[in-house]
């Protein structure tokens, strides 16, 4: 809230990805009361969309949708918001990278345009060391136990 004129609440919101971090941020902003409009590529990600009630856009096919976002959170870590694309971004608009390096958004053209853009590369160790400890400590377990049940 301290990079925009708006709350999330009622906000128009774009995440780009449908993977864990994707589907556990459109939960988040869906129960704050955003409208949440998640995109994807693969059908079954456009099936899981459509149960959970967001709006959905395929991600390689978003020109011409963009305008109309007061937020958008990307998660993919390749350039998916390249220049063209971000041209048709309102100049209101709060773009936030949660994606791994490289990011998803060209930033160099984001600043020439103007456009108020975070990259919030490492979160959550950033802010919470503990819990993304703890994360990746489970993960990893699930990860083990998962490939001993394969031998």
């Amino acid at each position: 809230m301290e990079n925009t004129q708006i709350t999330l609440h009622g906000a128009r919101c774009l995440i780009i990805g449908c993977g864990r971090i994707g589907r556990t941020l459109a939960a988040r902003l869906d129960a704050l009361g955003a409208h949440v409009t998640v995109s994807a590529r693969k059908q079954a990600d456009f099936a899981w969309i459509e149960v959970a009630g967001y709006g959905q856009l395929e991600t390689g096919r978003m020109e011409g949708q963009l305008e109309r976002f007061d937020v958008i959170f990307n998660t993919v870590p390749d350039i998916v918001l390249p220049a063209a694309l971000l041209r048709e971004l309102s100049r209101d608009c709060l773009c936030i990278d949660l994606a791994s390096s490289p990011g998803g958004i060209d930033f160099d053209a984001a600043h020439a345009l103007g456009l108020n853009c975070v990259w919030a590369l490492g979160l959550p160790g950033k802010v919470a060391p503990r819990t993304a400890g703890i994360i990746l400590r489970d993960t990893l377990y699930h990860i083990m136990k998962e490939r001993r049940a394969q031998i």
